[in-house]
């Protein structure tokens, strides 16, 4: 077996050490805060004892023929980004995590995934970042990708330990660390509704709703106003929100989703497509104001049901910069990746995942949004932005209507794991900065 020294910090005061694939295994969810399902992970590590540093996450690519190019995306981003926050990584731990498709063994998915696990090798290796260990996780068993013992790594795999079992799991306990479920139980609360009775009202009032904003919203004066309809009446949810028990898992969301009428949904969805009106909402990011929006947040991207779900992009966007604000870093990447994955050109989205997995701190951004806050009740118009804004591109007006056989030719894009696809739009950076009203109506790219 391959044995390994790597530290981690569940906090200031105490470090831990962990030798070899299973402990390494173990600490995965800990690591991540959540279990990880259907992803790629990788971890750098940095110093001769393995000091763990930046990490990312992405879907495994469906189609194996996306897997090369993936691979190359990843090493460089893992790579890039430890060196403009820390330093350039000595070595890399990669995680591959899916459970077996119907029909087919652990030890099968295993292999089928070798080949995503030695391009990741042959990337790391390529820009002279070793890849110290590569290991396989399904059914509640691991492999070594690394390992050729098969005494210590036989062909059947190992069990993982048990929850709250290992050393990583006890120093976590005690640093106040939480692991909060599955990838799949996170995403599920911020999913949109299924095909239901409520689904189909909530559709048909954001129809209604698009049919009278966009003419509004394209026009020049009736914009501005559309914007403050949809802050006033966003605060209004939050303040009735904030009168209510806050939900503790997805089977209490039910009671925000109760507090908000299909027609109050529809206008925060669509007035949030505006990008002036979105980052003025981004300002609801800390003290009592951020628990009661990263609630109502979550409970309009459940709302983009149907033809609408890209508009998710907004309200999971605002989600995931609340919960990085906070210091919930794990669900911010979780909503960022649904984010992505409704909308890959989100400029937003982009530059708040980008700075996640840099490791850079939010309060660049907070300092920023403070001031324009500060400037607009002062009287001022909130002056020009800072760099770091939420919104990086210059405003170039609204477009012509989009229609849904038009946003169907983008194909593939809202596959799991395009988001950071070398190629597209999203590894690019490129945002577009046009207003999205409803599925006839038009978009915002950012």
């Amino acid at each position: 077996m391959n044995k390994h020294d790597e530290n981690t910090e569940p906090s200031e005061t105490q470090q831990v050490t962990l030798r070899g694939p299973a402990e390494l295994a173990d600490a995965l969810p800990y690591l991540m805060g959540f279990h990880p399902n259907d992803s790629v992970v990788m971890v750098a590590l940095h110093g001769g004892r393995g000091r763990f540093g930046g990490r990312l996450r992405l879907g495994i690519p469906p189609e194996p023929e996306e897997w090369a190019p993936v691979a190359d995306h990843l090493a460089r981003s893992l790579i890039t980004g430890s060196e403009r926050r820390d330093a350039r990584p000595d070595a890399i731990v990669v995680y591959l995590c899916q459970d077996p498709a119907e029909g087919e063994s652990a030890p099968r998915t295993m292999e089928r995934l070798r080949p995503l696990a030695q391009h990741l090798r042959t990337a790391c290796g390529a820009l002279d970042v070793p890849v110290l260990e590569a290991l396989c996780i399904s059914d509640g068993r691991y492999w070594s990708y690394c390992c050729p013992d098969e005494r210590c790594c036989p062909p059947e795999g190992n069990p993982l330990a048990l929850p709250g079992t290992t050393v990583m799991a006890a120093a976590a306990a005690y640093a106040g660390v939480q692991v909060r479920g599955s990838l799949r139980d996170m995403e599920a609360r911020l999913m949109p509704w299924g095909s239901s009775a409520v689904a189909q009202e909530q559709e048909r009032a954001l129809d209604s709703a698009g049919a009278v904003l966009v003419s509004r919203i394209l026009d020049v004066d009736g914009r501005g106003a559309v914007s403050e309809e949809t802050l006033t009446l966003a605060r209004d949810l939050m303040e009735r929100l904030g009168d209510a028990p806050a939900p503790g898992s997805a089977g209490t969301d039910g009671g925000d989703d109760g507090l908000i009428t299909p027609d109050e949904a529809a206008a925060v969805i669509l007035g949030l497509q505006d990008r002036e009106t979105r980052d003025r909402a981004a300002e609801w990011m800390e003290g009592p104001e951020a628990g009661t929006a990263l609630r109502l947040w979550s409970a309009l991207a459940r709302r983009c049901v149907g033809p609408y779900v890209e508009h998710a992009a907004a309200p999971l966007t605002l989600a995931a910069w609340v919960s990085w604000s906070t210091g919930d870093e794990s669900g911010a990447r979780v909503a960022l990746g649904l984010a992505l994955r409704a909308d890959p050109d989100y400029t937003f989205a982009q530059l708040l995942h980008q700075a996640c997995n840099q490791g850079l701190d939010p309060e660049t951004l907070r300092r920023c949004l403070r001031g324009e806050r500060t400037l607009r009740e002062g009287g001022g118009d909130g002056g020009p932005r800072e760099r770091g804004a939420p919104s990086a591109e210059r405003r170039s007006g609204p477009r012509a209507p989009r229609t849904p056989a038009a946003r169907r030719k983008r194909g593939t894009a809202d596959r799991p794991g395009a988001a950071s696809r070398p190629g597209n739009a999203a590894s690019r950076g490129r945002g577009r900065d046009i207003p999205r009203l409803g599925h006839r109506g038009a978009r915002s790219r950012d």
